[in-house]
């Protein structure tokens, strides 16, 4: 591998038979804008061009990381969301396209300020901070997830008011218009039913939760929001699907009113939104 036009039948030799050859592709070029700083059109214009040594060396690693099922994002060490390039690592869930839906959902809405808990790559948090004029605040139980969030403010150029708590161990939160949550709600017995690139590299305890009881987030967040949540104010929470129902039934029996389930561009139940009157 000596030129820019060997890299794409490079990846695609390492990787057949590993993921599909579209993935690959994509694998190829965002490794590529990454390291050269080219786009497709600019690996025409300069196919010709030689690779240095480190760059070849850098390309091998992406190849044998790729090869252990390791995310592209964490090998890079950046995911993109709303807009926003995201520093993310072993600390930090990759933001998803579902979310995105999410913050466009909350983003419709009137608010001068607002919290999100479990704030991990402050992927919702920064994006509502730089669509909107409100005081944004972010929680999280990790300290390690909270400095990337941190980073990811300062870079993006958000002013985040960054919190650490274990929910569980709070009895009031910040008054705010609005309260955003996208808790675990993985269940541990749906492991199985995952890839490994999931299970083996992005925290565990920012997805998983235990099968015997998997509302509890929502079911301590609910409660508290309502307790601290301004008048008309709103509570917006991404869930796993199977539980569409038994959210709006713990939303309802705390005292929230106008409750919306939303499907997301998949056709899943995956956000609601309630409001305290």
């Amino acid at each position: 591998m000596q030129k820019v036009s060997n890299i794409l039948p490079f990846f695609k030799r390492e990787l057949l038979g590993t993921v599909e050859q579209r993935e690959i592709t994509s694998f190829a070029y965002i490794a590529i804008n990454h390291l050269l700083g080219y786009s497709r059109s600019d690996c025409i214009i300069n196919a010709n061009q030689q690779l240095t040594s480190d760059t070849v060396t850098r390309l091998h690693q992406i190849i044998i990381d790729l090869k252990r099922n390791k995310p592209i994002q964490y090998i890079l060490g950046k995911a993109y969301f709303y807009g926003l390039e995201l520093k993310v690592n072993q600390h930090t869930l990759i933001p998803r396209p579902e979310t995105e839906e999410l913050v466009d959902w909350i983003l419709k809405e009137d608010f001068e300020s607002a919290l999100d808990i479990g704030a991990g790559s402050g992927c919702i948090s920064i994006a509502l901070a730089r669509n909107s004029q409100a005081k944004i605040y972010a929680l999280d139980v990790s300290s390690n997830a909270l400095k990337i969030a941190r980073e990811n403010a300062e870079k993006n150029q958000q002013n985040i008011h960054f919190i650490q708590q274990d929910i569980f161990k709070l009895n009031t939160l910040e008054a705010v218009d609005l309260i955003v949550s996208n808790p675990p709600y993985v269940l541990n017995t749906q492991k199985v039913n995952m890839n490994n690139n999931v299970l083996n590299f992005e925290p565990s305890l920012a997805l998983f939760v235990d099968d015997k009881n998997p509302l509890a987030f929502y079911q301590k967040i609910s409660e508290l929001a309502f307790e601290s949540l301004n008048i008309n104010g709103k509570l917006f929470f991404e869930i796993n699907e199977q539980f569409g129902k038994e959210i709006i039934l713990i939303l309802s029996q705390i005292g929230f009113v106008d409750i919306e389930l939303k499907k997301d561009v998949n056709g899943k139940d995956r956000m609601i939104k309630s409001v305290k009157k």
